[in-house]
């Protein structure tokens, strides 16, 4: 016959155990919809304000307020209503066939609610990823997406690209990592104007190689990052302004890690070879 000691002894076990399920469930979710910084990363900011490090996040894969602060106020939206229209539920089993032009031009514009970033990819240094775009955005893909992240301390990124909006989605198959020795790169710093993508790569692990999707970041001011996002282009004038404006606005969170307060969807993508 078990003892009550015992029986509690057994329900403090067992929902131990749950607890430790959920959370590693929920630290899984985190990695893919981190992937920018996953595992890489011990910044901080000039100060002590703000610091990330891998686990920097609760188990439900929110940003942890370790300074027990919250935002006192909501920044006004400073983008326009999304155009009418739905996300598409594409999915992929397999990346594309390489057929983009090493030797041509390609820009991709980002018709935003907040306004036109254009960006020049460069085929010739990473041809799989501009390949990629070439293909998802001809069949739609990005059209009416969200940027669903934006970090403002140490590293200083707006998130686009995935149609769940959450950090976890993706075109269903995954492109190598390309470009890692840029020159650009120096220092460990990804420089204000450049556009790369997010994986799961975890640097401390030495595992995740080769994981990008569609998920892409926009660099708007320079930030501390190590070599191991694939830079595929460069951010024009007009749409560093757009990034500044969305960065003015300020994240969700408070903590420098967090949806972006403007809402920021792409209403429209076209890639353009020249």
């Amino acid at each position: 016959m078990v003892s009550n000691d015992q029986r509690r002894r057994q329900l403090a076990r067992e929902k131990f155990e749950r607890q430790q399920q959920r959370r590693e469930a929920a630290r899984r979710r985190a990695r893919l919809r981190n992937g920018v910084i996953a595992g890489a990363l011990a910044v901080v900011v000039a100060g002590g304000a703000v610091s990330y490090a891998a686990g920097a996040f609760d188990g439900d894969g929110s940003t942890r307020d370790d300074a027990g602060a919250a935002p006192t106020s909501t920044p006004k939206n400073p983008c326009a209503k999304a155009a009418p229209g739905k996300v598409k539920p594409l999915s992929f089993k397999k990346e594309p066939a390489l057929k983009v032009d090493k030797s041509a031009e390609y820009t991709m514009d980002l018709k935003t609610t907040c306004g036109d970033i254009g960006l020049d990819l460069d085929a010739a240094k990473a041809p799989h990823t501009v390949n990629s775009f070439d293909f998802l955005v001809n069949k739609g893909y990005l059209d009416h997406t969200k940027c669903h992240r934006l970090t403002t301390g140490g590293i200083y990124v707006l998130q686009c690209g995935d149609p769940k909006g959450t950090g976890e989605g993706g075109p269903g198959y995954s492109i190598p990592d390309e470009n890692l020795k840029d020159k650009r790169l120096k220092g460990g710093v990804y420089p204000a104007g450049t556009v790369a993508m997010a994986n799961q790569y975890n640097a401390r692990e030495k595992k995740g190689r080769d994981t990008g999707g569609s998920q892409f970041f926009l660099v708007y001011q320079d930030s501390q990052l190590p070599p191991d996002y694939t830079p595929f282009g460069t951010i024009s004038d007009s749409g560093m302004k757009v990034l500044k404006k969305i960065a003015a606005a300020g994240e969700s969170s408070g903590q420098g890690d967090g949806a972006p307060n403007a809402t920021v969807v792409i209403d429209k993508a076209t890639v353009t070879k020249s």
